[in-house]
C-alpha cells in the first residue's frame, strides 16, 4: 500500500510541475486572483461527473454504509469541515505565492515553497508525529538537491520572499490537514468541495483588485484548462488519495519533486538547457526520496 501511495504522490508531482508551464504562460492572459479562482472552479466542476461515476459504480458492487447511519453523518460533517479547511488553506498559500512571486526570482520562489519539506517534520513533532533519523537525513538532502536546483543568484531576503515563506507554511499545514482528514472520508469528494471553496474565496478579490475579462479567458483557455483539470482536478485529488495512510513528512518530500519535474519539463518540453548544477540538484532530490522510503529493519519481538 505504501508504494502505491508513493507512486500516486509522484505522478502527483510530475503533474504539477509540468502545469507550471501553463501557470506561466496563462499568467499572460489573467492576473493572478482570476487565475486562480477560474481554474480552482474548474477543477471542482471537472470532478463532479467523476463523483457521479463512482458512486454509481460503487451502488453496484453494493460497496458503501447505510444512507442515514451515525458513520455516514459523522464522514459527511469531516467531508465539508476538511473539504472547507483544504479550500481556505489552498486559497491562501496560492495567493500569498501569486503576490510574492512578483517581487521575488522564481527560483528563489521556487526554493523557499519547497522549504515545507522541513516545516512539515517540524510541525509533526508537536502533532506527536514520529520522524526517523532516515527522513531526517532525507530532507537535508532534499533542501541541498533543491538549492542547486533553485537558487542561481545571492541569497538575500525582501518582501516577496516573506510572502513566499508565508505561503510554504500554508502549504505545510495544507498536507497535515489532508493527513488529517483523508482515512476518514472520500477523497475526490472532499477534493471537489476544496476546488469550490477556493474558487469562491477568490471572487471578491478578483473582482475588488482585479478586471476579470470573459474575452482574456477564452484567449488563455488553453493553460487555464490544463491548470484546471490537470494540476486542480487531478493533481490535489491524487494527493488526497496517495496521502491517505502516508507518514506526512515522507509525502512532502516526494511532492517536492514538483521542482525537479519542472525543470526536466521545460529541458524536455521547451528546450530549455539543463545546468551541470540543476542536473546535480535533481539526482540530490531523487536520492533523498529514494532513502526515505527504503524500508527500515523490523525490531524481534
Amino acid at each position: 500500500m505504501k508504494t502505491k501511495n508513493a507512486l500516486i504522490l509522484v505522478l502527483t508531482a510530475f503533474i504539477w510541475g509540468t502545469a507550471f508551464v501553463a501557470q506561466s504562460v496563462g499568467m499572460d492572459y489573467l492576473e493572478p486572483f482570476t487565475f486562480n479562482g477560474v481554474r480552482s472552479l474548474i477543477g471542482g466542476a471537472a470532478l463532479l461527473p467523476c463523483i457521479a461515476i463512482l458512486q454509481k459504480m460503487n451502488r453496484k458492487d453494493g460497496v458503501g454504509k447505510e444512507p442515514g447511519s451515525g458513520d455516514v453523518r459523522k464522514e459527511r460533517k469531516d467531508m465539508v469541515f476538511g473539504g472547507i479547511a483544504c479550500g481556505l488553506l489552498l486559497f491562501a498559500a496560492s495567493s500569498l505565492q501569486q503576490i510574492g512571486i512578483q517581487f521575488t526570482t522564481a527560483g528563489k520562489a521556487g526554493f523557499i515553497t519547497a522549504c515545507y519539506i522541513v516545516i512539515v517534520p517540524v510541525l509533526g513533532i508537536f502533532l506527536k508525529k514520529k520522524i526517523g533519523w532516515k527522513v531526517w537525513a532525507a530532507v537535508a538532502i532534499a533542501l541541498a538537491g533543491l538549492y542547486f536546483l533553485c537558487m542561481t543568484e545571492k541569497f538575500t531576503v525582501g518582501k516577496g520572499d516573506v510572502l513566499i515563506f508565508a505561503c510554504a507554511l500554508v502549504f505545510s499545514l495544507h498536507i497535515l490537514v489532508i493527513d488529517y482528514f483523508s482515512p476518514k472520508v472520500d477523497g475526490v469528494k472532499m477534493s471537489c468541495i476544496q476546488f469550490f471553496v477556493c474558487g469562491i474565496a477568490s471572487l471578491p478579490f478578483m473582482f475588488l483588485l482585479e478586471t476579470p475579462k470573459i474575452g482574456a479567458m477564452l484567449n488563455g483557455w488553453l493553460p487555464l484548462l490544463y491548470a484546471g483539470v490537470m494540476s486542480c482536478g487531478v493533481g490535489y485529488t491524487l494527493q488526497i488519495i496517495g496521502q491517505k495512510d502516508m507518514n506526512p513528512a515522507i509525502a512532502s518530500l516526494i511532492l517536492s519533486l514538483e521542482s525537479c519535474f519542472s525543470v526536466l519539463a521545460g529541458w524536455i518540453v521547451l528546450g530549455e538547457r539543463l545546468s551541470m548544477r540543476e542536473s546535480i540538484g535533481c539526482v540530490l532530490m531523487f536520492a533523498a526520496i529514494i532513502l526515505a522510503q527504503v524500508p527500515g529493519k523490523n525490531p524481534r519481538p
